[in-house]
């Protein structure tokens, strides 16, 4: 009998590729691209804040010096950039962090921190305890390895450290980190409180696991007083940053620019060796003319330009806020975020936000991130999360009235 053959070739993949799903919010950035279309979704930074005359400049200046031009063009050790990372050690001490320059890890971008998060401590049927909801990159980075994801509550909650110990036993797996975007949180823009953050210390302590302290967004508060690191709090009990359980993931992506691709980790010496060994085997080092431009940015721009992201950001926050307010029916709530780049809408729980976001893109000409995608258990199916970073300030206010009329609808159909 003769064989069929095949259209193409399969080859045998790895389990875990099962496990590896697309971005809604990655395949969503292509709709920036479609003529008429107001972005809500992506956290995109504004590209007119981009410092590009100064990131020509310190570029020509590196590459006109040739000993500096050597560096900046070789490998370099994994490590990251020892420059920078003394700068970063000095920017954590401002937050309360006493660190050394071996306590920091440059990474590529903070996703890649959370990539190697994750294969360090995650195990298959492991639980890793992430709020709800919580960063669909997060999800991604650490869904390769199979863990189980069990809803992380710290501010009014009954939930006890024997209970998710328990759920982990149920699941034959251990319990392996706590994930917590606690300033501006993306998705929800929320910010978890002191005492928040206390009793999440306390119940990583009760189930000795690691904190994932995940804060891009920490550079950009609007109102409101700033709340103490998750790891400086930590190191007020424990003594010092070796003896801390808090990693903390950082980025310049938010204040800068994402094209460099340069974010951080800050923690103890041993987390942050094994962390290096893993960059090792992933990309040797993170690109070394980036981090030393990175490093020059940061050295003479830093406060200056998070002074320009800040007045920016905070007007296009209070343009979405104020649209919502006067176009949106009765039933929609959202949060009132004191800083970062996301606004979180809840819709009445007849309307789906992803069967509506078809419609919203043709009929109206805005997109956004369906909240389910945020959510480890697809729950959340309406809500919505409305980024104010990239529109222009008159987009916001005639996008927002758009959206609105489009609820109304919807409300008015299903009633």
């Amino acid at each position: 009998m003769q064989k069929t053959e095949k259209s193409h070739w399969e080859p045998r993949y790895a389990s875990r590729e099962k496990r590896m799903q697309a971005s809604e919010i990655r395949d969503l950035l292509k709709l920036l691209d479609k003529p008429g279309v107001v972005s809500f979704a992506g956290g995109i930074p504004d590209p007119e804040l981009f410092p590009r005359d100064a990131i020509e400049t310190y570029y020509q200046r590196i590459l006109s010096d040739p000993a500096n031009a050597k560096r900046a063009l070789q490998y370099s050790v994994s490590e990251g950039d020892s420059n920078l990372r003394q700068w970063i050690v000095s920017h954590m001490a401002t937050k309360g962090v006493i660190s050394d320059a071996d306590n920091i890890l440059i990474t590529s971008g903070s996703q890649q921190a959370l990539e190697f998060i994750g294969r360090l401590f995650i195990s298959p049927n492991d639980t890793a305890l992430v709020t709800a909801p919580t960063y669909l990159g997060a999800l991604q980075a650490f869904s390769a390895n199979k863990p189980v994801y069990d809803e992380l509550k710290v501010e009014n909650t009954n939930r006890t450290a024997a209970f998710y110990q328990q759920a982990a036993q149920d699941a034959d797996g251990d319990l392996k980190l706590a994930y917590v975007v606690p300033n501006f949180a993306n998705p929800s823009g929320e910010t978890l409180s002191r005492e928040g953050r206390v009793n999440l210390l306390g119940l990583a302590q009760d189930l000795d696991i690691p904190v994932i302290e995940d804060s891009p967004y920490a550079a950009l508060p609007y109102d409101g007083q700033d709340v103490i690191t998750l790891q400086a709090l930590n190191i007020e009990s424990c003594g010092s940053i070796d003896a801390s359980r808090v990693i903390h993931c950082g980025s310049f992506s938010k204040v800068f620019t994402p094209g460099l691709r340069i974010g951080w980790v800050c923690a103890s010496h041993e987390i942050i060796s094994r962390i290096t060994i893993i960059k090792q085997g992933s990309d040797l080092n993170s690109p070394a003319i980036n981090q030393a431009v990175m490093h020059l940015l940061a050295s003479e721009l830093f406060d200056t330009q998070v002074a320009k992201a800040i007045a920016s950001y905070r007007i296009k926050r209070d343009v979405m806020l104020a649209a919502l307010a006067e176009h949106m029916p009765e039933g929609v709530t959202w949060s009132r975020p004191d800083g970062g780049l996301f606004i979180w809408a809840t819709l009445p729980e007849s309307i789906n936000a992803q069967a509506l976001l078809p419609k919203a893109v043709e009929q109206a000409g805005i997109a956004y991130v369906p909240g389910h995608a945020f959510h480890a258990d697809g729950s959340g199916k309406n809500t919505m999360r409305l980024s104010f970073s990239l529109p222009r300030v008159e987009d916001i206010t005639s996008g927002i009235e758009q959206l609105a009329h489009l609820v109304k609808g919807e409300i008015k159909d299903k009633s």
